[in-house]
């Protein structure tokens, strides 16, 4: 066979591949799509009674879960139930309903999460709100104390609710990192007296295989890679862009989160973690433990999270633009861990570091995907290394014609690493390329 008819036979093959890639790919979120028209279907009874709208405003994904089990508790004492992120919600939906019950985390410093974000917008910022004086409305806000503005969104809801003449049916709840005791009150409020069930699957043991110092020489806290082999006789399964979770043992009341940076087909789970150090030398709870502490072939208690709202989802078969810094290039790997196995090709890597020479984290890795096709392009900024500090947000602002073309190819965006200064930043900087209602648009599509 000539070097031509082996051309030809190769892009046959690819096109083939990519094809039953895009039909499965199809037929899973037929299923899914499926799955959730039927349990909306059950949850809205027979049509007899106005369901009681239960809205959520989601980040990693805990409120549109405790929403669907909201959904269910009403459902079990006969009740009717519609469930919406905040972001499908409209004027019409409120003034239509007669309850709504109201579940939402908080982004940051009292920001809205992605899953409110075009709520917050168009509604909350109106400047005339809707005339409310027929819902009556409880309020189940998530968030964190170690942040200054606690549950600053769902105070602002609540306030803004109020405001628009909806009658609070219960005073607002307050959830610090899960806390038990809080969800059993919002599950008394919605009208039952039983305890929750369980938000999240239970904890099992992970044993950690290897753990390698990722930045040796490098000007910033020590960054490790972690590798945990699964729990014996079982196989764990996450999607790339989920969440594993550590509740460190005598402090439950803060559990933390972390990306997983692998994909289930690697066979064990990955982590990226910086080590947090304190003044007085001593180290992090929760960094201190996985990256000294916890001894190679030691076992802990993880539980995988599912983070909807960084899944691929239906961009699966999309460009992808990923931005991050920092450890936040774990969540990006698996994203493109995931790519690579399924033959995905248009990816655009935008990662920040300080110095080139130490913090290229996963750098041959990238290089390699680079080079095979993985990655379209990558554009690495350092900050440390020119004489004027340059960060991600300032390369995009560089390349918005670039930026500009991928979207209008349908590309979806990505970003993940530290909330203060990088998070801000490169959304100051996609408004500023794409303009505000753009990106609103993109963020209610899922992009």
């Amino acid at each position: 066979m000539n070097d031509a008819a082996m051309r030809a036979l190769g892009a046959s093959a690819t096109l083939l591949a990519y094809a039953s890639l895009c039909m499965a790919v199809f037929w899973r979120e037929r299923r899914r799509a499926g799955q959730q028209r039927r349990i909306a279907a059950e949850l809205a009874g027979d049509g007899g009674k106005v369901p009681t709208l239960v809205l959520f405003g989601s980040q990693t994904g805990q409120a549109e879960a405790i929403a669907w089990q909201t959904a269910g508790w009403l459902r079990d004492m006969g009740e009717a139930a519609r469930v919406l992120s905040l972001n499908e919600a409209g004027a019409a939906d409120l003034l239509q309903a007669r309850r709504a019950l109201f579940i939402t985390s908080t982004y940051g410093e009292g920001d809205a999460p992605d899953g409110a974000s075009v709520f917050s917008e168009i509604l909350m910022g109106a400047v005339k709100a809707p005339l409310l004086s027929a819902l009556r409305y409880s309020v189940l806000a998530l968030g964190d104390r170690q942040y200054q503005h606690f549950c600053g969104f769902g105070r602002a809801l609540d306030d803004w609710l109020s405001r628009a003449g909806a009658a609070r049916e219960h005073a607002r709840l307050e959830v610090d990192n899960s806390d038990a005791q809080a969800l059993a009150a919002w599950r008394t409020q919605v009208g039952g007296s039983a305890p929750p069930d369980s938000v999240a699957p239970a904890p099992l043991p992970w044993r950690l295989a290897a753990r390698e110092l990722m930045n040796p020489g490098s000007a910033g806290t020590p960054v490790f890679h972690l590798a945990f082999a699964p729990p014996e006789g079982s196989a764990p399964h996450w999607e790339s862009g989920d969440l594993a979770q550590l509740t460190v043992p005598g402090d439950p009341t803060r559990p933390r989160d972390y990306s997983i940076a692998s994909i289930p087909g690697d066979g064990s789970l990955h982590l990226l973690v910086r080590q947090e150090q304190h003044a007085d030398g001593s180290l992090g709870t929760a960094s201190g433990l996985l990256t000294s502490t916890l001894p190679v072939g030691g076992a802990l208690a993880l539980r995988i999270r599912p983070h909807r709202a960084f899944r691929l989802g239906e961009n699966a078969a999309r460009p992808l633009i990923l931005i991050g810094n920092g450890t936040g290039i774990a969540g990006l790997r698996s994203h493109l861990r995931e790519r690579a196995r399924g033959g995905r090709h248009q990816n655009w890597l935008l990662f920040g570091e300080r110095n080139a020479q130490y913090d290229r984290l996963y750098g041959a890795e990238i290089d390699a995907w680079q080079r095979s096709g993985v990655l379209q392009r990558v554009d690495r900024v350092f900050s440390r290394d020119p004489a004027e500090r340059r960060y991600v947000q300032h390369r995009l602002l560089q390349v918005e014609s670039e930026v500009l073309a991928w979207l209008a190819r349908g590309a979806a965006i990505y970003v993940c690493g530290s909330l203060q200064g990088m998070a801000s930043g490169v959304d100051a900087a996609l408004r500023q390329i794409t303009g505000d209602a753009a990106l609103r648009e993109l963020s209610a599509a899922g992009r």
